[in-house]
């Protein structure tokens, strides 16, 4: 199975977001993918007040991703993007996964949200505007069985591991992960999930500048269930390819059996 991870340096302009992102799709396409991966906001990941109005799960957004996926053949997995949220001031961080005829096959909202306080240094609270979602997602996509999750997630590895127990062989990370902490956190993170899940880790960033005054990592990368990186993306916008052996997966989990050996 041939997978694509697509970096995106979304800004302000939602159109001109949505046209790089189909031109990202398009060259995944063209070298053989089967999935392709977005990042989180792919619509728009800029300043509040230049935010595009919250659109429910089958509005433009979904439309052209669905169009996409038709168009192209193949499995799209649209990122996240700004959803009608449960009240006038909150809206979903919600990634959507499309299958090669453009149906919507999987929808997950980000469930872990950013909130932080620290005096004199920083204080960001993503609750204030966004709110979380509470449903675990897995995709049956050929022969995997795709867990979603939302960049914060990533901390937190009691959801990749309830994945896992349900089922899950790849986990897939659409981020916008922050310059300070992407450089120490990003890939030892990436790596233990996929080690002590015994999964495939497909990750895609966002990269480069955004306003207001905000860098992100990129390094958009693929991981093995063993731990090792079999793709990383250069810090460009642009397209990374992996394909994923799920008869090394099972050699792998036979060997260092530890989801079959655990306790709790």
């Amino acid at each position: 199975m041939r997978v694509a991870v697509c970096q995106l340096n979304a800004r302000d302009d939602r159109a001109a977001n949505l046209r790089v992102a189909r031109e990202l799709l398009e060259r995944a396409a063209a070298g053989g993918a089967d999935l392709a991966v977005l990042p989180e906001y792919t619509d728009h990941l800029g300043r509040a007040a230049t935010a595009p109005k919250p659109e429910p799960i089958d509005g433009e957004y979904a439309t052209f991703f669905a169009d996409a996926a038709r168009e192209l053949g193949m499995w799209v997995h649209a990122g996240s993007f700004h959803e009608t949220g449960p009240d006038p001031d909150h809206t979903y961080n919600t990634t959507l996964v499309f299958d090669r005829g453009g149906a919507l096959a999987g929808t997950y909202r980000k469930i872990h949200l950013y909130d932080v306080e620290i005096p004199g240094r920083v204080s960001y609270q993503e609750s204030a505007t966004v709110a979380p979602g509470e449903t675990l997602e897995i995709v049956a996509i050929e022969q995997a069985h795709v867990g979603l999750s939302i960049c914060y997630d990533l901390r937190f590895p009691e959801l990749y591991r309830k994945l896992a127990i349900d089922g899950a062989t790849v986990l897939v990370v659409p981020a916008a992960f922050m310059l300070h902490t992407g450089r120490d956190h990003w890939e030892p993170l990436l790596r233990a999930r996929a080690i002590e899940n015994q999964c495939y880790v497909l990750a895609a960033g966002q990269i480069g500048n955004h306003d207001p005054d905000r860098t992100c990592f990129g390094r958009s990368m693929v991981v093995d269930p063993w731990g090792t990186v079999v793709a990383q993306a250069p810090d460009v916008v642009g397209v990374t390819f992996a394909d994923l052996d799920f008869e090394r997966l099972a050699e792998i989990r036979a060997t260092v059996p530890s989801l079959a050996n655990r306790r709790l």
